[in-house]
């Protein structure tokens, strides 16, 4: 725990007080051949044509420019991103998702089996990196810091230093923002999520999640 405690400087809160959004899988068959999509924050895979028709958009929405990054919004508000299972054909799932509950802005990257896909850690870091520039008050120094502190975080769970618990780890004072990395499970499947927990978030609208 030595190189934990030089890298993180923590505080324990209990997940019941901090909001975490659900894991879950929807399990259908693309029956469209896919295309390659430009890089975008959600590109892992091109899977629009197999999913549910888009939410309409409204353009003041605060959260729409994840539209443009490849995120599709459900009808709750939430904002996510679908990866196909490469160990069975047909099947995809949530791999990233952004919402707004109870006044906070909550961001996961959802590990299936605890393990980060191909490329997952840095488009995670740059999905919330992107939210943390867009919705917190801190300059170009503090998000390079936080940067560092979050790409150490990843780090640590791909090499199992920290292990699923009700643990956050505070890495932005002013907007009590914390990273968790905890279990989540969903009707088929079981997992773990890393997520930030924006609790006083900058130019959002009401949470439309109580």
């Amino acid at each position: 725990m030595n190189i934990f405690t030089r890298l993180l400087s923590t505080f324990t809160i209990s997940l019941s007080a901090v909001a975490v959004m659900p894991y879950f899988v929807i399990a259908q068959t693309p029956t469209t051949p896919q295309q390659k999509t430009t890089q975008k924050l959600c590109s892992s895979d091109a899977v629009e044509n197999s999913l549910p028709p888009l939410v309409s958009q409204k353009s003041g929405e605060p959260l729409s420019y994840l539209g443009q990054q490849g995120f599709t919004q459900n009808p709750d508000g939430a904002w996510v991103c679908y990866a196909s299972d490469s160990r069975k054909q047909g099947r995809y799932y949530t791999l990233l998702k952004v919402q707004q509950i109870n006044g906070k802005l909550v961001a996961s990257s959802f590990l299936e089996g605890g393990i980060l896909v191909e490329g997952q850690d840095n488009r995670s870091l740059d999905l919330f990196m992107k939210l943390i520039e867009k919705h917190t008050k801190t300059n170009q120094g503090n998000r390079e810091s936080i940067r560092r502190y979050l790409e150490s975080f990843f780090s640590l769970v791909k090499q199992a230093k920290v292990q699923p618990s009700n643990r956050g780890y505070l890495f932005d004072q002013p907007n009590s923002a914390v990273v968790i990395y905890h279990s989540v499970t969903g009707e088929k499947l079981k997992g773990t999520a890393i997520t930030i927990n924006i609790n006083s978030p900058q130019n959002l609208a009401s949470s439309p999640v109580s």
